[in-house]
């Protein structure tokens, strides 16, 4: 069987245009991996990031999801220590009810920015997580204990369920727990140098079926470019690597072009965290990102694979994302 390949979209805004322009993208992209086969397409959330324009998923979600036929649509993910669990459950229920059987719902336990912009949103410590995810799934099953002040708040939309509900983990932290719950795990390898297969296989271990799901599924996330030729993956990668070494000191901007990438003059804290981050980087021709992806699927257990690709040209991310559903055999 061929390997299921989704889309993890960030709607990265390249330098020289604009976020609105950054947004609109987020419609042909979908569309496209509609087209192409891929099985879904997931939106990130972050803040406080110029060159990342996807701070809000279910925006993205209803968009994406009102302009494709096939492909699922949803969240990867919404931070929960940002959101108050009950707004969750609305908001996911509702895009449910419009877009029935394909909406996914992504929750991480991160907040997906720095201190300061997680102040602004009010954000929870990390160590809350659980005890709000305990309370967004009582909203939706309707468990709250007798005696406790939320037993009586009517969840709305009624008669319409939250859709099937993804645990997303960077170090596998939440494995245990997606498989104790029966729901479905993904794993940030994209920027994560932790290794999956053990958070995969506490995953597996604990699984326990659920109305949601019947069998464990375990979806991988990766960074990968395709071009044409190699020489060609690895110039135009340096749009990513030079815009993730400026984030990581302070100097965050639009994602700069791969000419201006080349000759930037970088710090040797800069060319570090290159040299270490781009080990988790993706890159090559068609027939090398296929060997590469299906030997981490398989070293992992992944089910699944959900694919990140950072260009500065929307056209020719657009082209990576194509070369690798041709190379996978997608239909």
């Amino acid at each position: 069987m061929t390997l299921p390949l989704s889309i993890l979209d960030l709607a990265p805004v390249p330098d020289g245009t604009s976020s609105p322009q950054a947004l609109q993208n987020i419609v042909s992209l979908a569309r496209l991996g509609d087209e192409l086969g891929y099985s879904r397409v997931w939106y990130a959330e972050h803040h406080g990031m110029p060159s990342i324009a996807s701070s809000s998923p279910e925006v993205l979600i209803a968009t994406a999801a009102a302009n494709t036929k096939r492909i699922h649509v949803g969240s990867g993910g919404v931070m929960l220590p940002n959101h108050v669990p009950l707004r969750v459950v609305e908001t996911y229920r509702t895009l449910n009810g419009l877009h029935p059987g394909r909406i996914d719902l992504g929750i991480g336990r991160a907040g997906g920015s720095d201190g300061r912009t997680l102040r602004a949103l009010r954000s929870t410590d990390g160590n809350y997580f659980s005890h709000e995810l305990a309370e967004l799934l009582a909203f939706e099953e309707g468990t709250f204990p007798d005696g406790h002040p939320f037993t009586e708040i009517a969840v709305v939309p009624e008669r319409v369920k939250l859709p099937p509900i993804f645990l997303l983990g960077s170090s596998g932290a939440s494995a245990a727990a997606a498989g104790e719950l029966g729901v479905g795990y993904s794993f940030a390898a994209h920027f994560s140098p932790a290794p999956p297969a053990p958070a995969f296989a506490a995953y597996r271990a604990s699984f326990k079926p659920s109305p949601q799901f019947d069998k464990p599924h375990a979806i991988l996330a990766v960074s990968a470019l395709v071009a044409p030729t190699a020489e060609e993956a690895k110039f135009l990668l340096t749009s990513q690597a030079v815009s993730w070494a400026l984030f990581m000191t302070g100097e965050a901007r639009k994602l700069v072009s791969p000419e201006e990438a080349s000759a930037w003059e970088l710090t040797p804290t800069q060319q570090a965290i290159i040299a270490n981050q781009g080990k988790l980087w993706i890159s090559g021709d068609p027939q090398q990102v296929k060997a590469e992806i299906e030997a981490q699927a398989e070293a992992a257990g992944a089910d699944e694979v959900i694919v990140t690709t950072t260009v500065w040209s929307h056209d020719l991310r657009l082209r990576s994302y194509r070369l690798l559903a041709e190379a996978f055999g997608l239909s």
